[in-house]
């Protein structure tokens, strides 16, 4: 299976991250490899990475690429919500550093029959893991109405959220809806026609929002981001790359509150809550792609990534 993986921000990354030999890094969405294959360069020949995904194919894939570097890396199915169990069996001593890449893989996207994507028409699936059970298809058929709507104007940030959620409801009581091609249609049907002239594809926001909670992609992040803080090493790095605004906000957020060392109300003179700083973060805006990233991978033009350093 061709499972390209163009890795974005890939130079800023390493020079942020920077890898040194024998460290020890956690890549919790490994997807083709690119980032971790630039991380093991870095790291050989005494260091090795734990490369997990929810993805089988990511992971074979992976398996593949990396195959050169293979007595050096561990691979993981799984989600990075069991990042604890991970990282105490396999490097309890702790790690130097680790990277998320947060959403959908431009292969998932790729491949058709994954219905992630609205531009092709597939089966309505979406799980990023495939042995899971629930899909695209069961949230949008049994859902109610009520929580369609809360989910796309939560996740996708749509404004028309409301209406989509009627327009889904009125389809599927006259039958269940199968497919992306099917999903697209009902969502153009909601939006009006003044609406869908300008901006995004009609049905981005809609799409995005319900591949969000079919995996539970927001769900675990705020704490697979303590967990590994936790884990770090004294100067270990954290770095995060983040694609639309939910994830972004998420990441800096957090990293703001692990890197305050008091959260006391103003009105409080003596500190009463004893919190300490536990990261220092090193990019006080996110790191973005530049021209010549854009040109040969567009992909990497909502892609922002941010870093810090364990105190």
């Amino acid at each position: 299976m061709n499972f390209e993986h163009v890795p974005v921000l890939l130079n800023e990354i390493i020079d942020i991250l920077n890898p040194q030999p024998g460290d020890i890094f956690v890549d919790c969405t490994l997807g083709g490899g690119g980032h971790s294959k630039a991380i093991l360069e870095r790291t050989l020949p005494h260091g090795y990475l734990i490369g997990i995904d929810q993805d089988l194919n990511a992971l074979n894939a992976a398996r593949k690429n990396l195959s050169r570097y293979k007595d050096n890396i561990i691979f993981v199915h799984s989600n990075y919500k069991n990042l604890d169990e991970i990282i105490s069996k396999y490097s309890p001593e702790g790690i130097n550093g680790i990277l998320f890449d947060l959403g959908v893989s431009s292969h998932q996207l790729d491949e058709k029959e994954r219905g992630f994507s609205y531009m092709q028409d597939a089966p309505l699936d979406m799980r990023m893991n495939q042995t899971n059970s629930f899909s695209a298809r069961d949230l949008i058929n049994s859902y109610s109405e009520e929580m369609l709507a809360d989910i796309i104007k939560e996740y996708g940030e749509e404004r028309w959220a409301k209406r989509i959620a009627q327009f889904i409801v009125q389809a599927r009581n006259k039958k269940s809806i199968e497919t992306t091609g099917e999903l697209v249609e009902i969502i153009k049907a909601a939006i009006p026609a003044r609406a869908r002239k300008d901006g995004p594809h009609p049905a981005k926001r809609t799409f995005q929002a319900i591949r969000i909670a079919v995996n539970e992609e927001l769900d675990v992040l705020e704490q697979a981001l303590d967990i590994a803080v936790k884990w770090l090493k004294k100067g270990g790095k954290i770095g995060v790359i983040s694609f639309h605004s939910l994830e972004d906000r998420i990441v800096k957020e957090r990293f703001k509150y692990l890197a305050q060392k008091c959260v006391c109300p103003s009105e409080i003179p003596i500190c009463q809550c004893n919190k300490k700083a536990l990261i220092k973060i090193l990019t006080r805006k996110p790191v973005v792609a530049n021209k010549e990233e854009l040109a040969t991978n567009p992909r990497a033009r909502s892609a922002k990534f941010r870093a810090a350093v364990k105190l």
